[in-house]
């Protein structure tokens, strides 16, 4: 009942206050003394102060500001929207994939040669191409990039001769190598992290006269992954 008798108060005043301005505008209609602005251009009530006529064009002005500081925020927001769910997941690049077993050693060639890593396990956002064993960044951002080098001897005395070095655009980035006739079986990793622009590319590269021998399945790998965009 309480709730009943509010509202019906509420639309009591609502119905006075439109009473009040419908005889306002009335009275500012009737009019007779000089107006700044020649006529009225608008509706509203006339209390012998400056009326709403005159000022309508600049009531507009600030209207039409405020539209536009509105668009603005809202493209703002919109853009930082996108930036926070790209960086909380809305892009996903990841890739690992590792050399298939060989029966013969891989190696040795007579200029660098990138290494195959034909078998993928993962490739989000699918920037990894596995006939070139090339990672194409399909965005700019900082990139976490892992590489494992693996090699046995068939028999022991054998020199184990390797270097395997970490490509960005056919720049050395990081390597891995082995020369010595102690060792019949070895393994080494890298981790680095690179910042990449979008189409930059990343490989592993087997050197010229260099070979990888007795390889194991999962043993020679190559892994990446996005850790964040670039927000230019």
């Amino acid at each position: 009942m309480l709730c009943t008798l509010f509202v019906l108060g509420l639309l009591w005043d609502s119905m006075r206050a439109q009473n009040t301005i419908s005889s306002l505008r009335a009275a500012a209609v009737a009019w007779e003394g000089e107006l700044p602005c020649t006529k009225w251009d608008c509706e509203c009530a006339f209390k012998r102060q400056r009326g709403c006529c005159c000022a309508s064009s600049e009531l507009q002005e600030i209207e039409d500001q405020m539209f536009l500081r509105v668009m603005d925020l809202s493209k703002s927001m919109s853009q930082l929207g996108d930036s926070i769910l790209e960086v909380i997941g809305g892009i996903k690049v990841a890739f690992t994939a590792y050399l298939s077993p060989r029966t013969n050693c891989f190696g040795p060639f007579t200029r660098n040669n990138p290494i195959p890593y034909d078998v993928i396990n993962l490739n989000h956002g699918n920037g990894f191409n596995p006939a070139l064993g090339t990672f194409t960044a399909p965005r700019s951002g900082l990139y976490s990039f892992s590489y494992t080098v693996y090699s046995k001897m068939s028999m022991v005395g054998d020199r184990m001769y390797y270097k395997a070095q970490l490509m960005r655009n056919g720049e050395v980035v990081a390597s891995i190598w082995e020369d010595n006739r102690e060792d019949s079986e070895d393994s080494s990793s890298q981790t680095v992290l690179l910042s990449l622009q979008q189409g930059s590319q990343v490989y592993v590269e087997l050197l010229s006269g260099r070979q990888l021998c007795g390889n194991i399945e999962g043993l020679n790998t190559f892994s990446g992954s996005l850790v964040y965009p670039s927000m230019t």
